[in-house]
């Protein structure tokens, strides 16, 4: 069975961008849908299940970290923002709204289709662990097919794509210090103060998903200067 092309949907309100994308994606081997609104693109994905989401934020019709955060807790789709917003401010916010990378433009196609195939790389290494994919630790019900996360009451709340590898990282090796080269090396990225911000990004919504009081953390601690240890009571 022939398996079909990767989707990659691309907004953008620039004609040229998306047309260079889609042709360096569509060569690279992906399937690619490109919307110039943000009204278009929420009436087409409700019918699509994007790989990847890569999502300008100046947008005519709509406020896109509003979409990104939107996507982050709807989708399952891995997400890149692709903005002339070149601020660190402007990453940090949009990391924290869950955009799992941040491209500023002028970029080269080539960059952007590589970091396409890292994060999907990492996802499909993931998801082909032998372990089980529903996990659970001190009450809590992390399922990382659908990217849920079930609380001690019953409650429901979407993990994003890089909240669930961070997670995972964590139940991987719980009560072990996991250093900040060990996050780099095993969710991928470039040694730098942007991916340090990242992962304290990624962990800081972790901590307010799992109900973790940041200044008294009972599950995800911080050895400043080391790294996190994972606290948990594994099932």
């Amino acid at each position: 069975m022939i398996s079909q092309p990767q989707l990659v949907t691309i907004l953008d309100d620039s004609q040229e961008i998306r047309e260079i994308l889609s042709v360096a994606l569509q060569n690279a081997g992906f399937q690619t849908k490109c919307f110039a609104r943000a009204t278009e693109f929420e009436h087409a994905i409700k019918t699509m299940s994007p790989h990847v989401c890569i999502v300008d934020l100046g947008l005519p019709d709509k406020d896109g970290l509003s979409l990104v955060n939107k996507l982050a807790l709807e989708s399952g789709a891995a997400i890149i923002i692709i903005s002339g917003r070149a601020q660190v401010q402007d990453k940090v916010v949009g990391l924290e709204l869950g955009a799992d990378d941040y491209i500023t433009k002028p970029f080269e196609a080539a960059e952007v289709v590589a970091r396409i195939r890292a994060l999907l790389r990492r996802s499909k290494a993931e998801t082909n662990k032998p372990a089980n994919q529903i996990i659970k630790f001190s009450g809590w019900i992390a399922d990382f097919d659908q990217h849920i996360l079930t609380s001690p009451k019953g409650e429901l709340q979407s993990l994003s794509f890089a909240e669930a590898q961070v997670l995972q990282l964590f139940l991987s090796a719980p009560n072990r210090l996991i250093s900040r080269d060990h996050m780099l090396e095993k969710l991928g990225g470039t040694a730098s103060d942007n991916f340090e911000r990242a992962m304290d990004v990624r962990v800081s919504r972790l901590r307010t998903k799992l109900q973790d009081d940041p200044q008294n953390p009972k599950i995800i601690k911080t050895i400043y200067g080391a790294g996190y240890i994972f606290i948990g009571d594994m099932v």
